[in-house]
C-alpha cells in the first residue's frame, strides 16, 4: 500500500470507492474543486496495482465567523471493504490533518459521521481523539442524524 497526495488522474478511483462504500457521492466537479483549491489536503491509498483503494477529500473551511479559529474539515473519506483493518484509514487522516496544520496553520479539523457508523465513530474518537461537539439532526439526505466532530491540531 502506498499513500500519497491526491491527483485529477485519481478523481475517476476516488469516486468510484465513494461509489461503493458510501451513501453520501459528490460530482466530479466537486471532487476537482477540492482538489484545484486545496491540492495538499486530499490523498489516496494505492495498491500495488495502481488501484485507488481508499482516499480522504479534505478542505479548509472558508466561511468562519469573526474570531473563529482558521480549521480544516474531512469532507469525506473511504477504503474499500477488501482493504480495511490495514490502518488506511488512520494513515489517510493523519497525512490531511498534518498538511492542515502545517501549511494552513489550523487550529482543529472537523468532520460529520453517522450516528449509526459505529466503525468510523470508533476510529475518529478511540484511534485520532475527536470528541463530538454535538448532534446536527436530520444532517444527511436520508434523515439520519450525523454527531459533528473536532479534534485539535494545536500540537501538532
Amino acid at each position: 500500500m502506498h499513500i500519497r497526495v491526491a491527483r485529477v488522474d485519481d478523481l475517476q478511483g476516488m469516486q468510484a470507492c465513494n461509489l461503493q462504500n458510501l451513501p453520501e457521492n459528490y460530482t466530479m466537479k466537486y471532487y476537482l474543486y477540492h482538489l484545484m483549491t486545496w491540492p495538499s489536503l486530499s490523498y489516496v491509498a494505492q495498491d500495488d496495482d495502481g488501484k485507488i483503494v481508499g482516499y480522504i477529500l479534505a478542505k479548509m473551511e472558508e466561511e468562519t465567523e469573526e474570531g473563529e479559529d482558521t480549521h480544516g474539515h474531512v469532507t469525506s473519506i473511504s477504503v474499500l471493504r477488501s482493504h480495511r483493518r490495514l490502518g488506511l484509514a488512520k494513515k489517510l487522516m493523519i497525512q490531511s490533518q498534518e498538511a492542515m496544520a502545517s501549511i494552513y496553520r489550523a487550529a482543529y479539523v472537523s468532520l460529520h459521521v453517522r450516528k449509526s457508523n459505529r466503525a468510523a465513530l470508533g476510529l475518529y474518537k478511540d484511534t485520532l481523539g475527536f470528541t463530538v461537539k454535538e448532534i446536527e439532526k436530520k444532517y444527511y439526505a436520508d434523515g439520519e442524524d450525523a454527531y459533528s466532530c473536532v479534534l485539535s491540531l494545536k500540537d501538532k
